[in-house]
């Protein structure tokens, strides 16, 4: 065991849920209840009974007194949900599958400890657009910034599934601010650490925190880039120009304000100091409150007075590619992708700053049953709750008090049947079924090409 450092706890407003943190009786709770650990143990394992990717896995446990304890395994689905509910963690953390079962690795040398595979991660944390966003900082976040979410993980996607053929993923809320996304194929869980890089690196356009002012994306744009400045070009009006509009100032506003900082990276990117100057110029001298849908209707304004040839007008529209591809690109922690020891919470964990499901979602359509969710495909505002769980949960029994089935009743139904919970369930089942469905071929397919007498 070794100690972490405690994470930041502090409130979130959540429209329509109540953002707390949970007790340890509201944990007991979930575990025994409501978390579906048959489908966490089916997606680990690739099968409907224990194999090595499951009793050979790590698992940790962070609990409330800032323990962080690592290496746990487990040989059967039984043993699992018995170890969380006695343990009962804030969260547990999914890690590598590894050539010899964690709880032995102290009768081993370091050497012969080694991890064989894992999910490939990706993780986006709208801490990372602070300097982007206006309606949120911090750990606070909105419908508004989500759509940073919303369009970076349909780039992402469209990306694996089309660049790397990857099939099995899935998004998963982080609970607070972010978006996990695993990928769950046989040969995304085999790659070693240099082929994760590489991935990283070809997904990764803005680099490790990028200069402001500076992506100068080769032209021709890649064709990643290009289909991905096809996607976010379509959104960047809405959310940056109009929501976000990080660059709207007022008149005598302070240079060193975040509205005239911001304004001054947006300068950064315009390739004509002539053009920068009169921009700026034009900006301070405004006696009204001056937009970020102006200064961009500004820029090709000023532009036909003060640049002279085709070329420099073509390298302006390079230069506003850029712009639209630096605030609207996905902004990836590159390192939870890159080390197959790297371990990340597990989908359906409860986030223990807000309470929150960490629930699998789909980026671009509505499974909460809620109508007013469609904008937003997944709305974190109104995602699962454990108080809200509990509540729909002892609301249900109130009122089926005369007929509850007992618990050993073979037709009963789950509990989290009863929630708001169900939908995100049922398409994380539906996503482990076809996963299984793939290996199962998968393992066939092998079994025939290692026997000598198939012809």
């Amino acid at each position: 065991m070794s100690p972490i450092v405690q994470e930041n706890v502090s409130m979130t407003p959540f429209e329509g849920n109540v953002s707390t943190t949970p007790s340890e009786s509201d944990m007991k709770f979930y575990y025994e209840r409501l978390l579906p650990f048959r489908y966490v143990f089916q997606w680990l394992s690739h099968s409907p009974k224990p194999t090595k990717d499951f009793t050979m896995r790590e698992f940790a446990y962070e609990y409330r007194n800032k323990i962080y304890q690592r290496y746990n395994s487990f040989g059967t689905l039984e043993e699992f949900k018995k170890s969380v509910v006695t343990a009962n963690p804030t969260r547990f953390e999914v890690g590598a599958v590894y050539k010899i079962n964690p709880k032995e690795r102290k009768n081993l040398p370091k050497t012969a400890f080694k991890p064989e595979s894992k999910e490939l991660v990706f993780d986006i944390d709208l801490t990372d657009y602070d300097d982007i966003r206006t309606c949120c900082q911090g750990t606070d976040i909105c419908c508004k910034c989500w759509k940073f979410i919303q369009v970076g993980s349909k780039i992402i996607e469209t990306a694996l599934r089309e660049d790397f053929g990857f099939e099995h993923m899935v998004w998963v809320f982080s609970g607070r601010r972010g978006a996990h996304c695993w990928i769950s194929d046989k040969r995304a869980r085999e790659l070693d650490e240099s082929s994760r890089r590489a991935i990283v690196e070809y997904l990764d356009v803005l680099g490790a925190k990028t200069q402001q002012g500076t992506l100068n994306l080769r032209k021709p744009l890649h064709p990643h880039v290009e289909r991905a400045f096809e996607i976010v070009k379509k959104e960047f009006a809405t959310v940056i120009l109009q929501e976000q509009d990080p660059w709207g100032t007022q008149p005598g506003q302070e240079a060193e304000s975040k509205a005239w900082k911001q304004t001054e990276e947006l300068l950064k990117f315009i390739p004509s100091k002539p053009l920068q100057i009169e921009l700026r110029n034009k900006w301070k001298a405004s006696k009204s409150y001056s937009s970020s849908q102006d200064k961009w209707d500004d820029i090709n304004k000023v532009a036909s007075q003060v640049l002279k040839s085709n070329a420099q007008v073509s390298t302006l529209n390079d230069s506003k590619k850029d712009i639209i591809i630096y605030y609207m690109y996905p902004r990836l922690d590159v390192q939870v992708s890159k080390q197959v020891i790297h371990l990340l919470k597990s989908p359906f964990c409860i986030h223990p700053g807000t309470g929150n499901v960490c629930v699998p979602f789909d980026p671009s359509s509505n499974i909460s049953g809620n109508p007013a969710d469609d904008d937003y495909g997944f709305n974190p505002m109104t995602a699962p709750n454990l108080r809200l769980l509990q509540t729909e949960l002892e609301t249900w029994e109130d009122n089926h008090k005369d007929n509850v089935e007992p618990n050993n009743s073979t037709t009963r139904l789950p509990d989290y049947d009863r929630t708001s919970l169900k939908p995100y369930i049922d398409y994380f089942a539906k996503f482990v079924n076809n996963l299984l469905k793939d290996e199962l071929k998968g393992s066939e397919k092998r079994a025939r090409e290692e026997d000598p007498l198939s012809f």
